[in-house]
């Protein structure tokens, strides 16, 4: 598919798109007139690195455990300092708490719903 279409399926900008080839985020071919051609499994990819970029993970972080995350999930991660593991903990400490707070936040709305719904609005 071209970086269009890719785009389109991913809600990300070319611009952006570009930037994450740059990076070696993701790989694209070039067709004989010079266009982006990126495969199926490039959908996945982009999703992933901008919910890895969303839960504040920098690119070079990315760049370097994008490729313990493919399946079938054979780690082999020579290079890891301990810097970047104490910095991948430290994010899986605070995406652990931002998520909680997520499903307080929809468990809360949930209730709110069936109270409405149910004719009881909650008392503010």
């Amino acid at each position: 598919m071209r970086i269009g279409e890719l785009s389109e399926r991913t809600g990300t900008p070319r611009r952006l798109l570009r930037y994450y080839e740059e990076q070696g985020l993701i790989l694209a071919e070039r067709c004989q007139n010079g266009y982006r051609s990126y495969d199926e499994p490039s959908v996945d990819r982009v999703l992933q690195i901008r919910g890895l970029l969303d839960a504040g993970l920098p690119t070079r972080l990315i760049k370097q455990i994008l490729p313990c995350l493919n399946k079938p999930r054979a780690i082999h991660f020579p290079d890891a300092t301990p810097e970047m593991i104490t910095t991948l903990e430290r994010e899986r400490d605070r995406m652990s708490g931002r998520i909680e707070a997520l499903v307080r936040n929809r468990d809360a709305i949930a209730e709110y719903l069936d109270a409405v719904r149910d004719g009881n609005p909650p008392a503010a």
